[in-house]
C-alpha cells in the first residue's frame, strides 16, 4: 500500500516512520508550512493553565517560554505527548476534540483562579472560547504561529497522481483539504482522485471533500492519529 501524506514537514517525518511500521509506503507532499512567531516571553501573569489544540501550539510556546510547571490541557494524545517531550510537568489529554477539551478544562480548572491561555495559530477550529466563556472562564488566545498554504502542488504529489502511484491520501485538517483540492484542480489532476481513498481525521475534515471525486471517503472513529491509521 502506498499513501500520500500532506502534513507539514516536521510532522510528515514522524508519520512516515509510523507508516513504515505498518509496512505502508509514504509519499510526502506537505501542503502547509508552519511559521513560528518571534517575540517576547509569553505573559503568564494571570494564567492558571495552558490549552493546546495542536502539536504546533506546544512547539510555538516552547520557543517563547521556559515555563514548564504550569498545568497543560491538550486536545488529544499526540499533542499531550509533544508537551511531555517539551518537558512540561503537568500534562493531561482530552483524548478527542474541542468538546472533550472544554469538558476537561471545566473538570480540572476553577474559573475564579485565573485565565485559560490557548496557544494557537491564526486559524482555529471549533468554539472552545464560547464553551469556556459559558462556563465562566476567562479565555485568552495567543497567536504564536501561522500555517501558510503551498502555492503549488508539490512535485511528489504531481508525480504520484499522474502515474497513479498511490492508493489514498491522509488528511488531518479542513485547511489541508482545501489547499489540496485547489492545487489538484489547478494542476488538472482531478480525475486522478477517482481511484483513490481519502482517509480523514474527523467528520469536519471529510466535510470538505466531494464524494463524487473519490473512490471512497473514510472517517476515523475518533479524531486521533491512532484511530485514523486504523483505517489503513
Amino acid at each position: 500500500m502506498r499513501i500520500l501524506i500532506t502534513r507539514p514537514q516536521e510532522d510528515a517525518l514522524r508519520l512516515e516512520a509510523k507508516l513504515a511500521d505498518l509496512n505502508i509506503e509514504a509519499v510526502s507532499a506537505p501542503l502547509l508550512e508552519i511559521v513560528y512567531q518571534h517575540g517576547p516571553e509569553v505573559d503568564l501573569n494571570r494564567v492558571q493553565a495552558l490549552v493546546f489544540t495542536s502539536v504546533n501550539g506546544v512547539r510555538a510556546f516552547a520557543k517563547r517560554s521556559s515555563e514548564r510547571q504550569i498545568p497543560v490541557l491538550c486536545v488529544g494524545d499526540a499533542t499531550a505527548r509533544e508537551a511531555i517531550c517539551e518537558n512540561f510537568e503537568d500534562v493531561k489529554s482530552a483524548g478527542g476534540d474541542v468538546s472533550t477539551l472544554s469538558t476537561l478544562v471545566k473538570a480540572e480548572m476553577d474559573p475564579s483562579l485565573g485565565e485559560i491561555l490557548h496557544v494557537a495559530g491564526r486559524h482555529v477550529a471549533g468554539d472552545l472560547a464560547q464553551k469556556l466563556a459559558r462556563a465562566g472562564f476567562i479565555y485568552r488566545r495567543d497567536v504564536l504561529y501561522a500555517s501558510t498554504k503551498a502555492q503549488d502542488l508539490p512535485h511528489a504529489a504531481c508525480v504520484a497522481l499522474t502515474n497513479k502511484a498511490v492508493d489514498g491520501v491522509l488528511f488531518y485538517s479542513p485547511r489541508t483539504v482545501q489547499a489540496f483540492v485547489k492545487l489538484v484542480e489547478r494542476s488538472e489532476l482531478t480525475d486522478a482522485l477517482k481511484g483513490l481513498t481519502a482517509y480523514c481525521l474527523s467528520p469536519a475534515v471529510g466535510h470538505e471533500l466531494s464524494s463524487g471525486l473519490w473512490k471512497d471517503i473514510k472517517i476515523a472513529a475518533n479524531p486521533t492519529q491512532e484511530s485514523l491509521l486504523k483505517l489503513l
